[in-house]
């Protein structure tokens, strides 16, 4: 039998190969080229907006792939929805590929490998919690239960992304200078009974899957070192997409599966790094040649999506950020309009959308982004009563056709079998009758669901190629989700949020005032330059044509409350008004040029009084089993240095430091610092 190597010569062995290498830096500027065909590891590639991310991660496998430097069969690339990964394997597939790469989220992969690690040792598989909130409810007090529950599972979401533990809450979360509507000792006694029923009932979390899969690689016993190497034996080569949204939790799994090898590529812009409220930390991506000592950055500033008009816009959200170089040619100078009031602001949104809608300007070539959930309503009813289909991105997935239930149906009740020879089996044959196919626009949409199922099916094979129907029904389940159907011609009406990674000709941004933009709980330098990031992020959806708005009235329920513009929509506005002297190709050059030249700056050297609280913090975090950070953050110690507090009292004046890290490290800590020379 051949070795791997062997085989990996005789696929990528001739010209034919050779030549199909060469065809993939067709196109590519040199800054893409560089960063597909560099052999550096570990890689990080800073890709702005409409640079081509996802078009210089693919080729990027596919090089390394066909010139022989990576077995395709051992890649792993890790994204963070399934949409991200079955994109990335269908480019991959158009791109050459012979071999099927594994791509999927960080929760499918963990999943599937502790599916492995529990058959192999006969552990019985726990309960996968859908809804946190299916437990955490009842430990809410009874007259909180209607207004703070999900605030509570969003708190606990984010300290198990940070790996903090209940105990351990309060103190991160004053750190951090979290503000939710129960008092953190509150929260964290939820914590703990939430964590400790969790237990008792046999059941896991989706955070779970990925600490559970992190302790089985790194065990100390002998079946977590066989299960290890049988992990990192399959999977060689390594790509994150989207890095800056890693949080501490996945972060700690990619180490593991890493296991101290450098063939790791991650990609992301830390200028759309807006999950921080979530748990993510993109200082990942930011200082990754500190966090991977041997590791190398390379920046993407090119943009292809957008117009130089929507580009310079953008970057004014940013506050002093040169715009991205763009590559497309002029359009239409970007709007911004007041209404009287949010209806009327959605009726005139309304109106735009059919002024902009044309026998070749379909409905889904447009979109209308909000900040927060509860402003969809009103401009959603406005594009109905005006006859505009919408979208919305709560709406039910491809588990809710009739076709694909049946399907599934059928594969849950299957004993055995494999789901690679049997999956075209259970879905009903070409052209027979059935009550969705009552009309051409129905088979549409039910093609269009099975398209997506078969792209589940690749990855869940791609994740444990010997799995059967079964297997994969359950897998569906608990993994998939509910799917948003993008195959009907329809206009979105999504959050920022949602926007993240989507792309419209023309898109609309409605309720730009203060109080949304930034949002009314962002106080600290922190969360106000998450917020400023937001909206760059919507504002970079645009391709062609950008339309702001704000309203001076908007109701929520049955408050109306007077409103202002968003502070930002100054520095918007100027940018639309000095678009009057365009920049030519040499100047927007000249400041790419500058950005580029701005973006890494070297780390002030430490002195031994930075070194000595460093060292001190380390033991104690190991001491209390938890992440450096969780004890004082680098710029709490920085505060420290500065003021050299001597008593409790002037501890507390000492921003991130509150009443319970004083009573836990306050003793040690001015001990260490009486210490210093």
């Amino acid at each position: 039998m051949p070795s791997p190597t062997s085989e990996l010569e005789v696929l990528t062995d001739g010209p034919e190969t050779s030549t199909a290498a060469d065809a993939l830096l067709n196109g590519l500027d040199e800054a893409q080229a560089n960063a597909v065909t560099t052999d550096t590891t570990p890689l990080a590639i800073h890709a702005g907006a409409g640079s081509g991310k996802t078009r210089v991660l693919t080729r990027r496998i596919a090089w390394r792939s066909l010139t022989g430097r990576s077995d395709p069969r051992r890649v792993l690339a890790l994204t963070f929805t399934r949409k991200a990964a079955a994109e990335l394997r269908s480019r991959l597939r158009i791109l050459g590929l012979r071999d099927q790469v594994a791509a999927g989220t960080f929760h499918s992969v963990a999943y599937a490998q502790l599916r492995i690690w529990w058959k192999d040792n006969d552990i019985p598989e726990p309960q996968l919690l859908d809804r946190r909130s299916d437990l955490i409810t009842k430990h809410v007090p009874r007259d909180r239960r209607t207004t703070d529950v999900k605030d509570v599972v969003s708190e606990i979401g984010w300290a198990k992304a940070r790996r903090v533990a209940p105990e351990r809450y309060a103190a991160a979360a004053e750190e951090a200078g979290r503000n939710p509507p129960l008092a953190l000792t509150v929260i964290a006694e939820i914590f703990r009974k939430y964590e400790d029923e969790k237990s008792q009932k046999k059941m896991v979390d989706f955070d779970d899957l990925l600490d559970d899969c992190r302790r089985a690689l790194t065990g100390d016993g002998r079946k977590s070192k066989l299960f290890a190497d049988a992990q990192r034996w399959r999977f060689r080569h390594l790509y994150v997409d989207e890095f800056q949204d890693v949080n501490p939790l996945q972060f700690s799994l990619l180490d593991a599966w890493l296991g101290g090898r450098q063939d790791l590529c991650v990609v992301g812009d830390p200028d759309q790094a807006i999950y921080g409220w979530n748990g993510a930390d993109a200082d990942h991506l930011r200082r990754f040649d500190t966090h991977f000592r041997d590791g190398t950055v390379l920046e993407l500033r090119q943009n292809y999506r957008s117009t130089p008009q929507v580009l310079r816009t953008a970057a004014a959200a940013l506050a002093g950020h040169e715009p991205m170089e763009a590559n497309k040619p002029s359009g239409p100078t970007p709007t911004v309009n007041s209404y009287p009031d949010d209806k009327k602001e959605a009726e005139a949104i309304a109106q735009r959308v059919r002024d902009s809608h044309g026998a070749n300007r379909p409905w889904s070539q447009q979109a209308v982004l909000v900040r927060t959930n509860a402003q969809t309503g009103k401009v959603a009813a406005a594009l109905k009563d005006a006859g505009i289909p919408i979208r919305t991105r709560s709406g039910s997935g491809i588990k809710d056709q009739p076709d694909v239930k049946s399907a599934l149906s059928l594969m849950a009740k299957t004993s055995g079998g494999s789901l690679a020879k049997q999956f075209d089996d259970f879905l009903p044959r070409a052209g027979s009758d059935t009550s969705n196919q009552v009309a051409d626009h129905s088979n549409a949409e039910r093609e269009a669901a099975f398209a997506e199922l078969r792209y589940l099916r690749d990855e869940f094979l791609t994740l444990d190629p010997t799995g059967t129907p079964a297997d994969f029904t359950t897998w569906v389940h608990k993994i998939a989700g509910n799917e948003i159907d993008d195959s009907t011609d329809a206009v979105e009406v999504v959050t920022f949020h949602g926007a993240k990674g989507l792309e419209w000709p023309t898109v609309h941004i409605a309720g730009l005032e203060n109080g949304l933009v930034p949002i009314g709980h962002a106080h600290d330098p922190n969360a106000l330059a998450e917020e400023r990031r937001l909206l760059y992020v919507a504002l970079t959806r645009a391709e062609e044509t950008l339309h702001c708005s704000w309203a001076a009235e908007r109701t929520f329920g049955t408050r109306t409350s007077k409103r202002s513009p968003s502070p930002w929509l100054v520095d918007i506005e100027a940018a639309i008004t000095a678009l009057d002297r365009p920049l030519d190709h040499h100047d927007q050059g000249r400041r790419a040029k500058a950005a580029r030249s701005h973006t890494r700056r070297p780390s002030p050297p430490e002195n031994p009084d930075v070194a000595a609280l460093k060292a001190w913090r380390l033991a104690t975090a190991k001491a209390a089993n938890v992440p450096a950070f969780v004890v004082f953050s680098d710029a709490t110690l920085e505060a420290i240095l500065e003021m050299l507090p001597t008593t409790p009292a002037e501890l507390l004046s000492i921003p991130g430091i509150g009443p319970v890290k004083v009573d836990r490290y306050g003793n040690e800590l001015l001990a260490v610092l009486a210490g210093l020379d």
